[in-house]
């Protein structure tokens, strides 16, 4: 195991790769994904079928398609100064934001519908029903899923490899390429993602604790 030992500075680097990749992602991805998921209750029809045809396309595909199609095809469409980092971010953000967008439905699908029809009924129109009534009830009901989500998104980083932005796996890979120690390098790389990983399961059972719904 020296060879953890030995890298350590290389083993920070990397984690420092995967947690900034994970936390900008997971930004996009909630902000994207309530925007989606609102889509998807809305009364509008349009909205819906735009939601719908988001999540369905987005979750079906691999996420490492959605890396090669950021990494080779944005670059056609005129965004050329666009960093593997960046790519990343954005792949993963788009792509985990159609699982946020379930998470967060199904948060809303659990509040009362006599809740959001006393709204309506007090003049609220569906966006003040939204703000005021659905939205602060559904996310705090969602928390642990959307835990786990973030969880998933954490070791999911580890495709962002494939398009050459620094993160765990990457730095993995360099040190295997440089020392020829496969089984110590990996044993030391999920290591580190546990070292990520549970922290943010703990995390997630203390905010669920703090906003839990008193029924």
């Amino acid at each position: 195991m020296n060879v953890v030992f030995d890298n350590l500075d290389s083993y920070r680097q990397g984690m420092v790769g995967t947690v900034t990749i994970t936390l900008c992602a997971f930004m996009l991805a909630f902000v994207v994904g309530v925007v989606v998921a609102t889509f998807r209750v809305s009364p509008v029809p349009p909205l819906r079928w735009a939601g719908t045809i988001w999540v369905e396309v987005l979750r079906n595909v691999p996420l490492t398609v959605w890396l090669f199609i950021a990494f080779f095809g944005l670059p056609k469409l005129g965004y050329n100064t666009l960093s593997a980092w960046q790519t990343a971010v954005l792949a993963c953000g788009a792509y985990t934001s159609a699982f946020v967008a379930e998470t967060v439905r199904s948060g809303f699908n659990a509040v009362s519908s006599g809740q959001a029809e006393a709204a309506r009924a007090l003049g609220l129109t569906f966006p003040q029903v939204l703000r005021a009534v659905i939205w602060p009830q559904a996310i705090r009901s969602v928390v642990p899923p959307l835990g786990s989500v973030f969880i998933a998104l954490t070791k999911n980083s580890a495709l962002a490899t494939t398009v050459g932005a620094i993160e765990l796996t990457t730095i993995s890979v360099g040190l295997i390429n440089q020392t020829g120690q496969v089984f110590p390098v990996f044993i030391g790389t999920a290591t580190a993602y546990l070292v990520l990983t549970l922290p943010s399961g703990w995390l997630t059972s203390v905010i669920e604790r703090k906003v839990a719904i008193r029924r």
